[in-house]
């Protein structure tokens, strides 16, 4: 009897409050409301105000402090119902809003956590090894260059273009802000390893990524391409921050005149040291004797760059095409039935895919150049060659109209002899340099498709081996990502 008098019997006002979950507020005027919120939460509200504040002066945009009231409405005085599921009477509904309440909670706060102030990255192939290695999850750092402010804001969390298992675009293009970024820690150095999005990837064929649209088109023709849609896919836009995610090594800043010759990258004129870990392919030739699982895990070497060749000029034994470094040639030339190894010469045909891809200068990607990378500012007389290596970034980078007519050069119509660039420009390379498609086959990165830097690594994964025989480098968990940063 006494249980359903407890239940049953009315309140006092200060019963009502106390039960009431915290934020919920009855009806009433605005100072009504004001009135009953308690003090712990006014402290949290004054907290959140403070850090609202501070990063809208941050992002430069007063008029995004207009949210502020809709903070003080959630903590404060609740006009909009936001826990209105709290009361309701079916145990269903209460159940699922508080995880959909959860989940939402989360998603916003992992959304500004990722645009302003890093996110995982997972290496998905072997450009950079020695220096990173594929399956390793990299913590990159948005705050050292600065944060970029969304280009495309309304997207899902936790994918970049693509919804898995519905295979469909995660972004909505509409609304398109312009580029602008806040306020860094510095710029992007020399010798720094970069993620940013990929320049090429504005346009995609969906079924075929590789090569880029615009290396596809040259090598296939537009018409082919665009009318096989069973094997091509889709043709869709990118926005630049939805497009693919890529990591180098910057090697060229704004302003710098590069050539590479023999390998060897040249800036104004002086060389560059190699990375420590710079790989290339080389020919290796034993007696007969196979290069045992033992060695190539000592090497370091995966499945898939294990390339066993059958080379008709070869007198006998075996020979293999492999990415080494100089300490990795070094270790094969000490065993006896290791007869030679030997740079490989690169293919002639190879100067037709480099950039500017179809003008053959007859450059490949061991003698390229010379380039000046584009700088803010920088004008350039726009002859044929100019106009080659440059015209992406006049037209696609900085969304200006370039035609070429009656032997002039119009640019949004009108003729120039000249033009000036807008944005600072970088020469981005991977440390496995003949197995690397960079900046020497799709150009310049702008400057606006810089993402950030890479911190730390997480954790990496073998994956020619299974997980718990292996599958994890432990030898890697935190690891700095650039131990040749300074020595470039």
């Amino acid at each position: 009897m006494d249980y359903f008098k407890k239940i049953f019997s009315p309140k006092t006002q200060n019963e009502e409050k106390q039960e009431k979950p915290e934020g919920e507020l009855q009806h009433g005027s605005l100072k009504e409301r004001l009135a009953r919120v308690k003090t712990t939460r006014w402290i949290r509200f004054g907290i959140v105000s403070v850090i609202f504040f501070a990063w809208v002066a941050w992002l430069g945009n007063w008029w995004v402090a207009l949210a502020w009231f809709l903070l003080a409405d959630i903590y404060l005085t609740q006009f909009i119902p936001w826990t209105w599921w709290r009361h309701s009477k079916s145990k269903a509904v209460r159940t699922v809003m508080s995880w959909v309440d959860a989940i939402v909670y989360a998603l916003v706060l992992v959304y500004f956590l990722f645009l302003f102030v890093g996110q995982n990255y997972q290496i998905p192939s072997s450009s950079l090894e020695k220096t990173l290695l594929t399956g390793d999850f990299l913590w990159v750092n948005k705050m050292v260059y600065g944060p970029r402010v969304p280009q495309t804001p309304l997207h899902f969390p936790l994918t970049q273009n693509t919804l898995p298992f519905f295979n469909c675009k995660s972004y909505i293009e509409k609304p398109q802000f312009a580029y602008h970024r806040l306020k860094g820690l510095r710029s992007v150095e020399r010798g720094d390893i970069v993620v940013f999005n990929f320049p090429a990837g504005d346009t995609v064929a969906t079924l075929c990524p590789n090569p880029d649209y615009y290396t596809l088109i040259h090598e296939r023709g537009r018409a082919a391409v665009h009318a096989d849609k069973a094997h091509y896919g889709d043709i869709i836009y990118r926005p630049v921050d939805r497009r693919d995610n890529y990591v180098k090594r910057c090697l060229g800043l704004p302003g710098d005149t590069l050539q590479i010759v023999n390998s060897v990258v040249n800036i104004n004129g002086k060389a560059l040291a190699q990375p420590e870990n710079v790989q290339f392919f080389y020919w290796v030739h034993t007696d007969g004797t196979p290069i045992s699982e033992e060695l190539f895990e000592e090497l370091g070497i995966n499945v898939e760059d294990r390339h066993l060749v059958q080379d008709p000029l070869s007198k006998g034994g075996l020979d293999y095409v492999l990415p080494l470094t100089a300490q990795m040639c070094k270790t094969l030339e000490s065993n006896k039935w290791v007869a030679s190894v030997q740079r490989m010469v690169p293919d002639e045909k190879e100067s037709e895919l480099t950039y500017p891809v179809g003008k053959d200068y007859g450059w490949t990607h061991q003698d390229y150049g010379p380039v000046v990378i584009p700088k803010k500012g920088m004008k350039v007389t726009l002859d044929e060659k100019n106009l080659a290596l440059y015209a992406r970034c006049i037209k696609n980078y900085e969304g200006n109209t370039l035609e070429e007519r009656d032997g002039k050069t119009l640019i949004n119509g009108k003729e120039a002899t000249t033009y000036t660039f807008q944005m600072d420009y970088y020469w981005m390379m991977g440390d496995n340099r003949d197995n690397s498609l960079d900046s020497r086959y799709w150009g310049f990165v702008p400057e606006d498709h810089i993402v950030g830097t890479p911190m730390v690594v997480l954790i990496s994964f073998e994956k020619d081996k299974p997980l718990l025989k292996g599958g994890i480098r432990w030898n890697r968990v935190f690891k700095r990502p650039n131990p040749d940063k300074g020595k470039i």
